[in-house]
């Protein structure tokens, strides 16, 4: 009786412990998404002139203030448009999440 006890208790506790890493997952996800769109938007509206500034360096002040680390930006004053990558990181054994956005025309 009590090997089944502690059977299932390590499988409700493998289970949590799965749930929870996917909710960090999730979170982080969101965190980079919302991290490269905004930072986006920022470096667009300083090719465009709309902000002072060189437009890489105003996406990383915005990537760093919403948690996340930029991994790769492009500003194209032709195009008058900006691309963004994010890495945000994730407690545990879990990788980085990354993600991009491209703001302008």
């Amino acid at each position: 009786m009590t090997n089944i006890v502690v059977g299932l208790c390590s499988i409700v506790f493998v289970l949590v412990t799965a749930i929870g890493s996917l909710g960090q997952a999730f979170v982080a996800h969101s965190r980079a998404q919302n991290a490269a769109d905004l930072a986006a938007l920022a470096a667009a509206d300083a090719v465009r002139g709309l902000a002072t500034g060189e437009p890489c360096e105003i996406a990383e002040e915005v990537v760093e203030r919403n948690g996340g680390q930029m991994s790769d930006c492009r500003a194209s004053l032709s195009e008058q448009s900006a691309y963004v990558a994010v890495d945000v990181d994730i407690p545990g054994p879990l990788p980085k999440v990354r993600e991009k956005a491209v703001a302008g025309k």
